[in-house]
């Protein structure tokens, strides 16, 4: 155990012994709810996973085993997820979109040899000639045993009749363990494992992080559990003693009946998610909702008028699977673009390509490192090289930029790989983007860099409209000018039904980049439309 004040005790924040203290406290009070499932009190959840525990101990599930769930959103990924770190083993979520050499890639890198798989998941293992040292399936759902040849396949049907108590563990689970891999998209190379400890679940989302998720909250849970806004945010639920109601994903049309269904107290809506709750109808029920509080990221331009709409506070973070929280804002920033401020136990610097500091409004590469061991990510999974490329001086290596006003509030530009170079300025693609889904019926849209005809970059700007709307790119370019730099304004325009993307649905702009100015892409100056400083 140990004796640094930094680490909090492990009924803190390992799961076995934090689960097994919730359920003393209060038993009865409901951690769970599943849309249109079960609802689980804490100690139905302590029961359910100590069953399922004592299930895959069954199977051969050990301290330290690396375990991959391949499982919708829903009551069964919860209890095996529970299970497993119940066991001192490690969670393995792993994208229900994965296929072909994207999950051969990851099955052989997690060193896994049990995978808990959905049923019409499980299939796509006979597509792949790699499976890594897979050899057990544990199929959940289904009418009948699938037969996958090479591997051992059990219902989860079966586990359910295995009776009798978890084993003690050879070891205490530490905060400083592993609890889950979780694999990043690889958007320019191959996914990473990214190793994350308990203590980094508790520096993310614990109470001296997070005081505004209190016991009394209910976290609306709308994204995937292998991704980090997914199961963090769970997790951190049953640290700070609330509660969560877990959907099978966002849904805008669904959403404010899901908040009101589940009495949900908070979200987080990521990317478009925003966009997409703030432009449905205005109704004059819109504030008569249970939602408090709203984790935005990045921020919608009139935060003012979502928060009275709605009758919510909103607040940013800036966060990515590897960091824990390190940039955090107070409620309702008004400061356009805003990420919010360091968070206290975290260092910030934001560098140039040799990590020298850039000056107070400058643009630079975000670093952390933070007091507390063991409060980051400790590496990519067998993937030392990158890991040391990350890790170098000591500090984490984001691969995002941004500036920093003199009062220490920070803005977040883009990703380094995506940022764009036109007449001597640079330009942040993110910003580009927003302003092109503020006009009418943009669903989505990335803007990359594309060759110009001489040495720097064009802007092109891709762009998926609702269904069944045509927009006129003269009207979007009329629209945009006086919103933007004249050099920020997208020369070329392309509309596609669909923006191609990695499996945890980021939008893949070296893919983008690599197509280039195609045939059907419209091109402002040969329309004739020249735009001057």
């Amino acid at each position: 155990m140990s004796t640094d004040p930094r680490v909090p005790p492990r009924d803190e924040l390992v799961l076995r012994y934090l689960l097994e203290r919730r359920a003393a406290e209060d038993p009865d009070k409901v951690f769970a709810i599943f849309d249109g499932g079960p609802v689980w009190t804490r100690g139905e959840l302590l029961r359910q996973v100590r069953q399922t525990a004592v299930a895959l101990e069954s199977i051969g599930v050990r301290q330290h085993d690396k375990v991959v769930c391949w499982l919708p959103n829903g009551s069964d990924v919860l209890r095996f997820w529970f299970a497993i770190n119940y066991l001192g083993a490690v969670f393995v979520p792993i994208n229900t979109a994965y296929r072909g050499g994207v999950l051969s890639h990851v099955l052989s890198n997690s060193d896994a040899e049990i995978i808990i798989g959905e049923a019409g998941l499980l299939p796509r293992l006979a597509e792949i000639e790699a499976r890594g040292r897979i050899r057990l399936a544990v199929q959940v759902g289904g009418d009948r045993r699938l037969d996958i040849d090479g591997l051992q396949v059990i219902p989860a049907e079966e586990l359910t009749a295995v009776q009798g108590e978890p084993s003690d563990l050879p070891h205490p689970v530490e905060p400083w363990h592993t609890q889950a891999i979780l694999y990043t998209s690889g958007t320019t190379g191959p996914s990473k494992g990214v190793l994350s400890s308990y203590m980094q679940a508790w520096a993310a989302f614990g109470p001296e992080t997070m005081p505004i998720m209190t016991a009394e909250d209910r976290f609306l849970i709308n994204m995937p559990t292998f991704h980090v806004g997914g199961s963090t945010l769970l997790y951190a639920m049953l640290i700070n003693g609330g509660s969560v109601a877990v959907v099978d994903r966002f849904s805008s049309e669904r959403f404010w009946g899901q908040i009101r269904d589940s009495q949900s107290t908070m979200v987080f809506l990521l990317g478009v998610m925003a966009n997409f709750v703030d432009r449905r109808p205005p109704a004059d029920h819109d504030a008569d909702n249970p939602l408090t509080k709203v984790f935005m990221a990045p921020l919608l331009d009139d935060v003012a008028s979502f928060s009275k709409r709605f009758g919510v506070d909103v607040y940013t973070i800036y966060n990515m699977t590897e960091l824990s929280a390190p940039i955090i804002s107070g409620p309702n920033p008004t400061r356009r673009g805003t990420c919010g401020k360091a968070r206290p136990g975290v260092e910030i610097r934001l560098v140039d390509d040799a990590d020298c500091e850039v000056p107070v409004g400058g643009v630079g590469e975000i670093i952390v490192r933070t007091d507390a061991p063991w409060a980051l990510n400790h590496g990519y999974f067998h993937m030392p090289e990158a890991t040391a490329e990350a890790w170098r001086n000591g500090w984490f290596h984001t691969g995002d930029a941004a500036w920093k006003d003199a009062e220490g509030n920070y803005y977040f530009v883009d990703r380094l790989k995506d940022s764009i170079r036109r007449r001597g300025e640079n330009i942040s693609s993110m910003e580009v983007e927003a302003e092109i889904r503020a006009y009418p019926h943009v669903r989505e849209a990335a803007v990359v860099a594309v060759a110009g005809e001489i040495s720097e970059d064009e802007v092109m700007a891709v762009i998926a409209p609702d269904p069944g709307v045509t927009i006129d790119p003269v009207d979007l370019i009329r629209f945009l000018q006086p919103r933007m730099a004249y050099y920020m304004v997208p020369r070329y325009i392309r509309f596609v039904e669909q923006l191609p993307k990695t499996p945890t649905a980021k939008i893949q702009k070296a893919s983008l980049r690599e197509v280039g100015v195609t045939s059907d892409t419209w091109d402002r100056e040969a329309a004739g439309i020249k735009i001057a400083r």
